[in-house]
């Protein structure tokens, strides 16, 4: 019997000590940003994202391509020469270089939302004053002001990347590219329409109304949710991605956004970090490059136009000058567009959207790298061709092929760089390649509306030189970004292990 009452005691007392032999408690389940824009999906808020923050490129389109139809009118009102045409777009990438940089540092630091509204607001009302320009000194001036409010517009770029699932990042930035070709065929047409009847002030007007009113519409777009983390607001976080998950009609993640912040945001040394060292010296060069034959491209189009440098023609211009005393001896060459003229950069100008389809499958297919270095040598290739002796209409074919590449090029290289780099230096790295970007773009005027006129091979020669060393550097960047996570902060690896058996080789280990 005593045995019998000593058992049960014994068990009770084996529970007592072993309480773990129970049910082990669960771990709170935690979630990260990344796996909340994975889950979610893509959805109603990116349809409405894609058509706001892309408009962004209507509106600086326009702005951009304004000096190219104006240069022409005011060459003409001011006699202005050719340095002094090629100063208007020079300064407005300088300024553009300048504040670039500036924007990004501020960006990573108090938020991509707040900036875009920023730039905005100064392109628009800087954009106007130029309409009211006494003279060519205040009109450089005021267009400067100009190229420094736009240089913001980049971070609609980077709060579209930041909420987009990665699957479909490949695909929908190269469609923005849509939205930049719609502003540039809009600021044409209007210029055929406005120029010749109430003036290229009345122009500069009615082009600053699509800022304005994307201004308005910037209130229902919120603040990037990487941003709200790596600053530790996990609360504003969270609300963004439950209105996201609202208007998707999708769930949240289980459990609790769990993310480390990062106190060193926005840091320019970090760019130069050994880890990103090389990668952001390639970038700096593709962008200076691709700016450089971009706004070449459309520079010397304008040029080919209005000083008919095509095949001898150009000998045929100088007899009908030297038959018109008052225009021979002026300083400068005063010739405004003509109808045929503005309709030549239009079928050019659509040449931009004509390999779009061709360059999200390169991206998303042959990767971000390897698309880009063959865009790039075939843009080379196609400057050459400019030097065959032609009609008007291959100068057209040629013009379009060129546009198209081009814009493949900085489709492909603004994707690369948002996703490169991490959230705390993303939209810094983004103004810093935009910035040595316009260093390109300052010069390429001298080449096509200086050089060009001098010795038109040598301006070839030297835009086909500048490609080749892209493609080059494109090709051997040491990072692939083609399926693989945004980065959070510096030190920072791919969410999640199956990333890492799906992708061992888009680390950040560098591709030897």
């Amino acid at each position: 019997m005593a045995t019998k009452q000593t058992e049960p005691v014994t068990t009770i007392g084996l529970e007592d000590l072993n309480p773990e032999s129970s049910e082990p408690q669960k771990e709170p389940k935690t979630f990260t940003v990344e796996e909340a824009v994975e889950t979610i999906g893509f959805g109603r808020f990116h349809i409405a994202l894609f058509l706001i923050m892309g408009s962004t490129g209507v509106a600086e389109a326009m702005e951009i391509m304004l000096i190219a139809v104006v240069s022409p009118v005011i060459r003409c009102e001011w006699h202005l020469e050719n340095w002094q045409v090629a100063l208007v777009t020079t300064m407005v990438f300088f300024g553009y270089m300048v504040f670039s940089i500036l924007f990004g540092l501020l960006a990573d630091r108090y938020g991509r939302w707040k900036i875009l509204l920023i730039s905005f607001l100064w392109g628009a009302y800087f954009s106007l004053l130029t309409s009211f320009s006494p003279s060519y000194i205040w009109f450089v001036f005021l267009r400067t002001m100009v190229g420094c409010g736009v240089s913001g517009h980049a971070q609609g770029l980077i709060i579209k990347t930041e909420f987009l699932p990665t699957k479909y990042r490949g695909y929908m930035l190269p469609l923005s590219q849509v939205f930049w070709l719609a502003g540039s065929l809009l600021i044409i047409g209007l210029a055929s329409v406005v120029n010749p009847t109430i003036g290229w002030r009345w122009l500069i007007r009615i082009a600053s109304i699509p800022g304005i009113i994307l201004i308005l519409a910037f209130k229902f777009i919120p603040e990037s949710a990487r941003f709200n983390v790596s600053t530790g607001n996990t609360q504003a976080a969270v609300a963004t991605l439950e209105r996201i998950a609202r208007m998707n009609r999708s769930v949240m993640p289980e459990g609790k956004l769990v993310e480390p912040a990062s106190e060193k945001r926005g840091r320019f040394a970090d760019l130069l970090d050994a880890k990103y060292l090389r990668t952001t010296l390639q970038i700096w060069v593709i962008w200076l490059g691709i700016s450089f034959a971009y706004y070449g491209v459309i520079l010397a189009s304008a040029e080919l136009l209005e000083r008919d440098l095509v095949c001898g023609s150009q000998a045929e211009t100088q007899m009908v000058l030297s038959e018109d005393s008052e225009e021979s001896k002026s300083p400068c060459h005063c010739h405004l567009f003509a109808p045929s003229d503005y309709k030549t950069m239009i079928i050019s100008t659509l040449g931009e959207i004509a390999l779009n389809p061709l360059n999200i499958l390169g991206i998303n297919f042959l990767g971000r790298r390897i698309s880009l270095s063959i865009t790039m040598g075939c843009t080379a290739l196609f400057f050459l061709l400019l030097n065959i002796c032609t009609s008007s209409t291959g100068l057209i074919g040629f013009l379009f092929m060129l546009r198209a590449l081009v814009s493949a090029n900085f489709n492909t290289i603004y994707i690369y760089t948002a996703e490169v780099y991490p959230t705390t230096m993303r939209a810094l790295g983004m103004g810093t390649s935009g910035s040595l970007c316009r260093i390109g773009a300052m010069v390429a005027p001298f080449i096509s509306q200086v050089l060009m006129s001098a010795s038109f091979l040598g301006a070839l020669c030297l835009f086909s030189s500048v490609c080749v060393v892209c493609a080059i550097s494109a090709f051997t960047l040491p990072i692939e970004t083609k399926g693989r996570a945004l980065q959070v902060g510096n030190n920072a690896k791919p969410f999640g292990i199956l990333h890492y058996h799906l992708f061992p080789l888009l680390s950040d280990t560098p591709l030897l």
